[in-house]
């Protein structure tokens, strides 16, 4: 913008209605632009591990496979997350956007969160201080940040309309500090508001949330934009701070908010505030002058396959070692599981993308030891839905929902799975009504009887060689895919013979919304596997001297819009280990899932690490770290347990979760994550922040300063950490902090500060980890301030939640109370 153009001068100068087209997007991605002002478009995209660009969830020009967020929460590394988002920053330039919607910081509340992989951790200051180097890596590389999603969106179910139900206390203490920190740590130019309500109120139109607390209190001065179709009125998210309604057209606003100011029930100098939030955004990322024509581009740098690589190595967890890893070389390895030749890169839902190269595991071990080496057995599946049908599929599109009349359009599809979204069919039909039939073939490579599935939002059904085979259409019911918005699979039999290509044909209809503009279906055709499969696998692994299983769950589990139904694995992967632990005695099993899962099995292995979905360079990543060419430099962000019912979720009151009659009450209050673990004297499977390393680290005597505790609130602890191993590695120390004879009831420990540590054999540095008064306060509900109460204090410094180096207690005589 130029010197002499200031934003009061385009405010003065725009109509009511040029500003009002400013509240809401023009499209999916985008805002209109005004161009009798020279105003520009302003451009987002999805994130948080990529930048997708303007195109739909699937296909689209390529873009860069970050690993997810609890692999990167896994990394306890705010260096390399803000690393990841100064790369991000590149590849959001790429798509010509301004803002990447990102980072999600939601709370792990739960193991079984659909999303719960797309968040950083269980633990409130974890997740802050992660995700303040990530804001920073991008906003210091000129793209906005837009944290999300604010706030209580910790599960999946009915969470467009379901009601958090959180006490102020907790809410403070544990959901909105993330948030807090972006806003005063980071400066984050954007946020984003959750699909949920909060306490009865969507979260879109919760004043108390976006202008007392968020804006009021924090002094936040940037753009708060809702979830897509996550606004439900005008006047009330307008008054409340909204500032955006995406996406376009807009349903709330436009024409409907002019008659809500020339009625009276919203101001235009609520309106002029609105709009200069989104005017200062355009001016700080340079939107408000950006006349470029559009333009995505498929930018695939070698800088950035580096950082994946050695990010997905760092996430890495070495949970179990019994002389195992890593892998000494010349050993002959059998290569087992449904994961180790499909490259699990990412979960599923709005952050996916079409990446620019997928590498497995199977890849990553070929690559680094030759294929002579290894040898291979899938031994079972691990798919929610049959296996997608990939073939050429000709569509053609019908403008009614009865397939009926002309072809309006065609066009080819490379696999039997699409989202329809915004434009359909190139604008010749109404993205809300048509209907679509898609032919192709399918060749079987074994006969038998195949199983073929269709899930669906909107009606569909598949005819395989003229017969109705699998019917989403006539009886469709609404259950846990796309968004919720699409029906569960719906799965028939057909026998079909090796060899002989059969013919499909799937139809699809749309039919109305519940609340988001999606039409999407996905159809796959195989044929199951079984103990003979098992068996197989057995056999390979005992002719082995290393058996790697690489089970988990991939992102059909894991996914936006679907809550896992439990955390054992999938199928009959647990069989599967068993039956090769039998075989061989030397079995690493490579997780990979998007949170925490029951293991059985734990005590008939050697070696277990977890890989969660690290981004396009997978196999490499996950290879490196079996082979030792890098450190398993990941530590738990979240608590394992050892079943789900040990989880602080789960109740067997369904109100506490998943929710009932659209409430969800977040009952355990702050005693979330390891915390709950503590209270209640629950071992986990593995506690929060734990993780081996391929060497060891001595802990010298540690020094605590406290002549600022009583005046300030202030502590200092010290030590010296000395590597005595023979191989560079890391270590994270953690401080926690409790305080005795509290006035409210509160965690035994609470993670407070940490740092990460990578040191080169024999290698000696000191550590300070700082605490601040607010490392030992409370939050006072009815004084509204955090509070620092006169008792004692006990600070713990640790590996991980159990893990102590050393623990001590401190006494303060006076209160100290602190403005929120």
């Amino acid at each position: 913008m130029t010197a002499t153009r200031t934003l009061d001068d385009l405010l003065d100068a725009m109509t009511l209605e040029e500003q009002v087209s400013l509240l809401s997007g023009e499209d999916f991605w985008s805002l209109p632009a005004i161009e009798r002002l020279g105003i520009g478009k302003l451009r987002v995209s999805d994130g948080p591990n990529g930048a997708r660009g303007g195109g739909g969830l699937l296909g689209g020009v390529k873009a860069t496979a970050f690993p997810v967020g609890i692999s990167l929460g896994a990394s306890w590394n705010v260096d390399l997350l803000y690393e990841v988002g100064a790369a991000l920053a590149e590849d959001t330039k790429s798509k010509n956007a301004h803002m990447l919607l990102a980072p999600t910081v939601n709370i792990q509340r739960s193991v079984t969160n659909g999303r719960n992989f797309e968040c950083y951790s269980e633990d409130p200051m974890l997740t802050a201080e992660l995700a303040v180097g990530y804001i920073k890596g991008l906003q210091e590389n000129g793209i906005s940040a837009t944290i999300k999603h604010f706030a209580g969106n910790e599960s999946e179910v009915e969470r467009t309309t379901m009601s958090s139900v959180i006490d102020e206390r907790s809410l403070r203490e544990v959901y909105l500090i993330p948030f807090e920190w972006a806003v005063k740590k980071a400066g984050t130019k954007g946020v984003m508001t959750a699909y949920n309500k909060v306490n009865g109120t969507y979260a879109s139109e919760h004043n108390w949330l976006i202008t007392d607390v968020l804006r009021c209190e924090w002094g936040f001065e940037g753009l708060v934009m809702s979830d897509w179709f996550g606004s439900h009125s005008t006047a009330p998210t307008v008054n409340a701070g909204l500032d955006l309604e995406m996406p376009g057209p807009t349903r709330d606003r436009g024409e409907k908010l002019i008659v809500a100011v020339e009625e009276g029930e919203v101001s235009r100098d609520t309106i002029r505030a609105r709009v200069r939030a989104i005017l200062s955004i355009m001016e700080w990322t340079g939107a408000l002058d950006d006349q470029r024509a559009f333009e995505e581009r498929a930018e695939d740098r070698p800088e950035h396959r580096a950082l994946i690589r050695r990010a997905g190595a760092e996430g890495t967890v070495l949970l179990k070692n019994n002389g195992a890893l890593p892998i000494a070389p010349g050993k002959r390895i059998a290569v087992i599981g449904p994961n180790a030749k499909v490259a699990q890169i990412m979960g599923g839902g709005s952050s996916q993308l079409n990446p620019h190269y997928r590498v497995s595991p199977w890849q990553g071990l070929v690559d680094a030891l030759g294929e002579e080496s290894l040898t291979y057995a899938p031994g079972c599946s691990n798919s929610r839905f049959q296996p997608l049908l990939e073939t050429e599929l000709k569509v053609e599109f019908f403008a009614n929902r009865e397939l009926s009349g002309p072809v309006e359009y065609s066009e080819t599809l490379e696999a039997a799975e699409t989202f329809w979204l915004g434009s359909v069919a190139g604008g010749k039909v109404a993205a809300n009504h048509f209907a679509a039939r898609l032919t192709g073939t399918f060749v079987p490579e074994h006969s038998g009887t195949h199983l073929a599935g269709i899930a669906s939002a909107g009606l569909a059904r598949v005819y395989v060689n003229g017969k109705l085979i699998a019917d989403a259409w006539t009886n469709w019911t609404k259950g846990r895919t796309f968004f919720e918005e699409g029906c569960d699979e719906v799965v028939g039999e057909v026998l079909l013979e090796a060899g002989q290509p059969a013919e499909i044909t799937i139809e699809f209809a749309t039919k109305d919304h519940s609340v988001l503009g999606v039409s999407a279906f996905r159809m796959g055709i195989g044929l199951p596997l079984g103990d003979a499969q098992i068996a197989q696998a057995a056999e390979v692994a005992a002719s082995a001297d290393v058996a790697l299983v690489f089970i988990g769950r991939n992102g059909e589990w894991d996914t936006e819009g679907s809550d896992l139904p439990d955390i054992a694995l999938p199928g009959r992967q647990n069989d599967l280990v068993n039956a090769v632990a039998r075989a061989n005695p030397n079995v690493v099993v490579v997780l990979q899932t998007g949170g925490p899962v029951e293991m059985p099995w734990i005590n008939e292995v050697a070696g277990v690490i977890q890989a969660w979905y690290p981004g396009q360079e997978a196999g490499n990543a996950i290879a490196d770290v079996l082979l030792g060419k890098a450190e398993p430099g990941g530590r738990l962000p979240q608590t394992f347990p050892v079943r789900w019912s040990d989880n602080p979720a789960f109740s067997q009151d369904p109100i506490v979760y998943p929710g009932l009659d659209g409430r969800v009450e977040y009952r355990e209050g702050v005693f979330t994550g390891h915390r709950h673990y503590d209270r209640h004297g629950i071992k986990p499977l593995f506690p929060f922040g734990f993780g081996l390393s391929y060497t060891e680290f001595s802990y010298g005597s540690v020094s605590v300063n406290t002549e600022r505790f009583e005046s300030e609130g202030i502590v200092t602890v010290g030590l010296d950490v000395t590597n005595t191993g023979v191989r560079k590695g890391s270590t994270v120390l953690q401080l926690y902090v409790g305080a005795e004879n509290a006035p409210v009831a509160r965690p035994k420990a609470e993670l407070k500060a940490f740092c990460k540590v990578m040191l080169e054999p024999g290698a000696c540095r000191r550590i300070q980890l700082d605490l601040d008064a607010r490392a030992f306060s409370y939050f006072d509900v009815e004084r509204h301030a955090w509070i620092v109460a006169p008792g004692t204090y006990r600070w713990t410094l640790a590996t991980d939640a159990v893990s102590i180096i050393e623990a001590a207690s401190i006494s303060r005589s006076t209160r100290l109370e602190l403005q929120p």
